[in-house]
């Protein structure tokens, strides 16, 4: 049991407790991280849904988690942006299924409706049954289907097939802050997955460099980063030490690959760049090898 999974959530009915105890309480810190940029004069981007799941509780656990490695909350506003604006292009290019692996508290089938296209959010049962009773309780529409499940064990092409996924439509995956949580052959399995399966895809992700994941670095504040996860119980397994070997091998194109430090400096012109984590850390959007 991670230092997280008490967090409570006085933001929901007495009968939502048990469930959201059992939500990861990475994905509140994460949540948490996202809603920060909502106070922002010029944010990268505005999620007043998100503000539904959390409380001082949860502000607490991100502020533990930012007291020992500061720069977090701006990496996950980074990819926040990348994916939001990918999203937004591959929506309005033909793609008319997202499917969105390890959902979490993402709220985007919410914030960024689109009419012919339908989201797919995959988690365990416990975080959508939460997402659910909030969006109801508080009358948001969610045009989405929520699919309760572990993409890895139960298989993502039965989750998918079993809840009325069509594989020969043009379909956009997001992977968001699930990799590194991965082995890497794991990753690669879903990966192939989808290229077998799947007609036409674009798939984002987010990834490690392998050497954060060794603390090999020579950061001390990127291994306090690392360690700090594996203290809530959610150890990073793995990184990618080269992107474009690893589309080759499955038969996969990258479309394009930015270092978070490229798009620290396209998003926030001036500000200075405050760790090397953002040389470590990388967004990336791939696609079916012709």
């Amino acid at each position: 049991m991670n230092q997280f999974s008490s967090i409570s959530n006085s933001g929901v009915s007495d009968a939502l407790t048990q469930e959201v105890k059992n939500v990861s309480g990475t994905a509140f810190v994460v949540a948490e991280f996202r809603a920060e940029e909502n106070k922002e004069v010029y944010p990268l981007n505005r999620d007043s849904v998100v503000e539904l799941f959390l409380n001082a509780q949860t502000r607490q656990a991100a502020g533990r988690v930012a007291a020992s490695f500061p720069h977090v909350s701006d990496i996950v506003k980074i990819r926040t942006k990348y994916l939001d604006d990918t999203l937004e292009r591959q929506v309005t290019s033909g793609f008319d299924q997202v499917v969105v692996l390890g959902a979490g508290l993402d709220t985007r089938a919410v914030r960024k409706p689109v009419v012919g296209v339908t989201y797919f959010e995959i988690d365990d049962g416990a975080t959508l049954r939460l997402k659910q009773s909030c969006y109801q309780r508080h009358g948001v529409p969610a045009d989405v289907r929520f699919i309760p499940g572990n993409y890895v064990t139960d298989g993502l092409i039965d989750l998918l097939g079993k809840n009325n996924f069509n594989f020969d439509v043009p379909t956009y995956f997001i992977w968001e802050g699930n990799t590194m949580y991965l082995p890497l052959e794991t990753g690669k399995n879903v990966m192939a997955q989808i290229r077998t399966h799947v007609r036409r895809f674009r798939l984002s992700f987010d990834y490690m460099s392998d050497a954060v994941i060794s603390k090999t670095t020579g950061d001390a504040g990127i291994t306090t980063l690392v360690e700090s996860f594996e203290n809530m119980g959610a150890p990073w397994l793995s990184g990618i030490r080269d992107v474009h070997a690893l589309a080759k091998e499955l038969n996969l194109t990258v479309i394009e690959n930015f270092k978070t430090a490229e798009l620290h400096k396209t998003y926030w012109p001036g500000r200075p760049l405050a760790s090397p984590i953002f040389h470590f850390y990388s967004l990336c959007t791939m696609e079916a090898a012709n």
